[in-house]
Order: structure tokens, then C-alpha cells, then sequence
């Protein structure tokens, strides 16, 4: 009796390790699995109201393969791009079926490999949503390193976002801010991404967005320039007070164009006619392209007609 249970003990073990090692082995077999679609479409719902099923041939181990054939699944949620999902009418969007091979992963999991996919085209619905376009404000802290600046400013991408939720909510946001950006001592180009301040209550396009911002040497170059005046009626004597002024250009460095010889400034006769005050700021023209700024001192000045006829 005893050799008996041994035999036994021994036939058991022996079909387990034929069972185990059968199901380790890869196999091509057709999965259904169904699926919840998310995604960033513009003014409507994150997720999608109905779920699609979506059939391949698969090639995976026994034992994914009895994972995946297990009856009344939950829906696994995959994140769609925008741009994979095509409106088909109404609140209803499709996925092409060569698009779904990039989310083969995320929809029958890891170690599947897909040998073709036999359902048509995914559709889900997604619904409308209250939403509104805002700007994005950056919260900034930069400081440059001495003779080092930015000559267009830190950009971001993108600069607005769609703000889903209750209309209520919606009316009081005009703009997201940025978490803050701290950049001290700046010598060269930077660029990074940010996560985004999202108000309470509602739903963002975009958690983050991008930063650059383009950094140049440059030098000052000051001189003493005289303010000319431009369209002024030949029956009319125009004076400018005071008719010389300081300016100081930033130049990118090395710079080898005289921008005090290029540039000229001047009074338009057209912006003191249309003034309360008689005072004007001083416009200019022939600026090289080198120069990234400049100041004027003073910044504004007395225009006054001495007689007309």
C-alpha cells in the first residue's frame, strides 16, 4: 500500500511539472479584452461613457493566455494620444487598427506579442463637458549672471490650457499659474518642464508644460544722441526738449556693427497732435539686428510748436 501512494506522490508531481512547463510554453491564440478609453480631446469628457472590445491573435505564455481568457473581465483603462482617436459623429470616436498596435501593452499586458488584431475599429463615446480656454502665467524668479540676458524671455509650450469642470467653477478661473520657477545666476540657455497650479474642483488639459528660454552675452555700448523730429508741417517750427538724450544699447556679444552710427532717433509730429500733454516718446528706426535692447534717458520728452502760420 505504501508503494502505491509513492507511485501516486510521483504521477502527481510528474502532471504538475508537465502542466507548469506546458503553460510556460508560447502559443498563438485569439483574446477578446474589453476596454475603457482615456484621453485629452479637446472640450470633451477624460474617459469614455462605453468600452469597446477589442480582439487579436496573440502570441503569449499558457498561463497569460488563461489570464486573458478569464470570463467577465474588468475593463482595462488605456490612456489613448488625442491624435489616435478620429471623430466619427457626434460624441463618437474611433481608433484605427493599425494605431493599436503602439498600445498592445497597455491592453493585454506585458508579454504579448501581436500577430494581427481581428475586431474592426475600436469606438467610444465621448460626451461633451463644460470647459474654457485660459492663459498659463508663469511664476518666475530669474537672475542673470553680470553681462548675460534673454533677449525674447522664457516661453512656454503651450501658453493655455483647456479648464474642464462645472460652469460655476469655470467663470472664476481667467488664467493657471505655474509652481514657480527659480533660476539664479543664468549664464546659458535653459529649458525644463513645470507642473501646473490646477484649481480645486476641475480638470486640466495639461499637468505641466515646457520652459526654454535663450540666454546670449552681450555688451553695452552708450553714447549721447541727438533726437531728430520726422513728418513735421512745412508751415510749423517743431522743437524737442531736451534735443539730445543718453542711450544704452545691449549688443550680442562680440558685436562688430556701431549701433550709434546705424540707428537714428527721433519725434514723430503725428504723436504729438494726437497727445493731451505735448509729451512724446521718442521712436526709432535703422536699430541693427545685433543690438538685443536699449534705453533711452530720458524716456519721454517736451515737444512744443513755436509758431504756425
Amino acid at each position: 500500500m505504501k508503494k502505491w501512494a509513492q507511485l501516486l506522490l510521483c504521477l502527481l508531481i510528474s502532471a504538475g511539472i508537465w502542466f507548469i512547463h506546458n503553460l510556460s510554453q508560447s502559443y498563438v491564440n485569439i483574446v477578446s479584452v474589453p476596454v475603457v478609453a482615456e484621453s485629452n480631446i479637446d472640450g470633451r469628457a477624460r474617459r469614455s461613457t462605453t468600452d469597446a472590445t477589442i480582439t487579436a491573435q496573440v502570441r503569449t505564455s499558457g498561463f497569460r493566455q488563461a489570464s486573458l481568457g478569464k470570463r467577465n473581465k474588468r475593463p482595462a483603462t488605456v490612456v489613448f494620444d488625442a491624435a489616435d482617436l478620429r471623430r466619427e459623429e457626434g460624441d463618437l470616436f474611433s481608433v484605427n487598427t493599425g494605431e493599436l498596435y503602439k498600445y498592445a501593452a497597455a491592453i493585454f499586458g506585458d508579454g504579448v506579442s501581436i500577430e494581427s488584431f481581428v475586431s474592426d475599429s475600436p469606438k467610444f463615446v465621448f460626451p461633451e463637458v463644460s470647459h474654457k480656454k485660459v492663459p498659463v502665467r508663469r511664476v518666475l524668479s530669474i537672475s542673470f549672471a553680470p553681462q548675460y540676458m534673454s533677449e525674447e524671455g522664457m516661453q512656454m509650450q503651450p501658453d493655455s490650457v483647456i479648464v474642464y469642470g462645472e460652469t460655476s467653477r469655470l467663470e472664476n478661473i481667467n488664467y493657471v499659474l505655474t509652481r514657480p520657477v527659480d533660476l539664479k545666476n543664468i549664464r546659458s540657455s535653459v529649458h525644463g518642464k513645470v507642473r501646473l497650479e490646477v484649481p480645486s474642483g476641475v480638470r486640466l488639459s495639461a499637468d505641466e508644460v515646457i520652459y526654454s528660454m535663450e540666454v546670449t552675452r552681450y555688451v553695452e555700448v552708450r553714447a549721447e544722441v541727438e533726437i531728430g523730429v520726422r513728418n513735421v508741417p512745412s508751415n510749423v517750427e517743431f522743437s524737442v526738449l531736451p534735443s539730445t538724450a543718453t542711450v544704452v544699447f545691449k549688443c550680442v556679444f562680440p558685436t562688430t556693427t556701431d549701433p550709434v552710427a546705424a540707428s537714428d532717433f527721433y519725434i514723430d509730429y503725428r504723436d504729438f497732435a494726437n497727445s493731451i500733454t505735448g509729451r512724446c516718446v521718442a521712436r526709432s528706426s535703422g536699430i541693427p539686428s545685433t543690438v538685443l535692447s536699449y534705453e533711452l534717458e530720458p524716456e519721454v520728452f517736451d515737444c512744443v510748436v513755436r509758431n504756425s502760420d
